[in-house]
């Protein structure tokens, strides 16, 4: 090798050493403040009842997960979320028929093998039979969806570098002390990206609240006994005031003069006087009882989808996951193992909107004063509503459902002013 090959080589060599040296620099000192993260919460786990051996079990060799959503790492680049599939599917996706009749009839099968503890459940809690199976089977397909994440890395991660950290903080302290007091297995704690566990997808601190020992063998086991997991479902629904004897939701075909910016859930009237308005039910009869309920109307897909009347049990499954679309799969999986069908109306395709451009339609809305909840990427209720407002502030076709089109108007808009 020539003197100036060999020195290009050196150069090289010593370019390779810089830049990887640079590389993990960033890495080793995130990884050192993560580590100092960690043993600063010794003082707070130890006023949960968490001894100085379990706290130094769980935490030896834990490295955070940069690959969950949500996080805000220092120096990278926010990636675009992937998060729940509730927030990122369109309605057509998110329920798709063959899932949907496939969980019912598992849940039907089940509601058979398990019913006299469903009985028990349900005269002990009053929430149907139908209702715990359907969150069963939306949450981990019957147990039998391995849930993919280790929890404590999970709750650690989120409670660093999590766009909500010192709410997973607090969770990843529980689970600490759900170890200490011996309620899981360090092997068994298996979460979602979210750190929720087991069979019905409970938080730590949904377990210290809710869980429930219905086979009497001294604690509660949401991760093997499916006594256990349904009751502390159950249980969790009635403690957020489910109503026994009630519906969730009615599917209405709508009047055809209707406008579709008075799908909020603010506003309210009673069952009976959306009837009498021409909202006509599909699929199943209004009971008695919910006649002088107050109902909402629900457009999650705008106008190119089913709509729903939704009663207070509606807003008590979504308490349990703040989705609509996770609402009306577990009700309609509920109503198929109880001997309804499927929905009525089709949902049409729609595309959903990349989180970036959502998030920038919401600050356009919110500019504009029609939009005043969190700039979150996603097409929820309040933002389906807004961009109503705004199509029909603007004489375009009001379909309540965020499109590249209105994103254009208003970016169109915005260069004007």
């Amino acid at each position: 090798m020539t003197r100036k090959n060999l020195l290009c080589t050196a150069v090289l060599l010593l370019a390779a050493v810089v830049w990887l040296g640079a590389a993990v620099a960033p890495a080793a000192a995130a990884d050192a403040a993560f580590r100092q993260w960690l043993d600063s919460l010794w003082p707070d786990a130890q006023k949960l009842g968490v001894s100085r051996k379990t706290f130094e079990t769980a935490i030896r060799g834990l490295e955070p997960d940069l690959s969950l959503p949500d996080l805000r790492v220092p120096g990278r680049a926010e990636k675009p979320p992937r998060g729940q599939a509730e927030f990122v599917q369109t309605p057509e996706q998110y329920l798709r028929e063959r899932t949907l009749a496939n969980l019912a009839g598992q849940g039907k099968r089940l509601y058979r093998q398990h019913r006299d503890t469903l009985a028990a459940i349900e005269t002990r809690y009053g929430v149907p039979a139908s209702v715990v199976l359907a969150i069963w089977g939306r949450e981990t397909s019957f147990g039998n969806y391995r849930l993919p994440h280790d929890a404590l890395q999970v709750l650690a991660t989120q409670g660093f570098y999590g766009k909500r950290a010192d709410y997973f903080r607090n969770e990843f302290l529980y689970a600490m002390k759900m170890l200490e007091d011996g309620h899981v297995a360090r092997g068994d704690m298996r979460s979602s990206w979210g750190g929720a566990m087991g069979m019905t997808q409970f938080l730590p601190s949904e377990y210290y609240q809710h869980a429930v020992d219905f086979d009497g063998n001294g604690h509660p086991d949401i991760w093997h006994s499916v006594p256990d997991a349904l009751a502390s479902a159950a249980e969790q629904l009635a403690h957020k005031h489910w109503q026994p004897g009630h519906q969730w939701a009615y599917e209405v075909k709508v009047p055809a003069s209707l406008d579709c910016t008075i799908a909020d859930p603010d506003h309210k009237r009673p069952l009976r006087a959306w009837l009498a308005d021409g909202y006509r039910p599909v699929g199943k009869e209004p009971q008695k009882a919910d006649l002088g309920e107050e109902a909402s109307l629900l457009m999650p897909a705008g106008l190119y989808g089913p709509a729903f009347l939704i009663l207070r049990n509606y807003y008590v499954i979504k308490d349990y996951n703040f989705s609509d679309l996770y609402v009306l799969f577990v009700g309609n999986v509920a109503d198929r193992i109880a001997g309804g069908g499927p929905f009525t109306t089709p949902w049409e395709k729609v595309v959903q909107l990349h989180s970036r451009d959502l998030e920038e339609m919401q600050r356009h809305l919110a500019a504009l004063g029609l939009y005043d909840d969190k700039i979150d990427g996603k097409a929820g209720m309040r933002t389906r509503l807004a961009v109503g407002a705004y199509q029909k502030a603007n004489g375009l076709k009001r379909d309540c459902w965020p499109t590249a089109a209105v994103l254009d108007h208003m970016r169109g808009k915005a260069a004007r002013r």
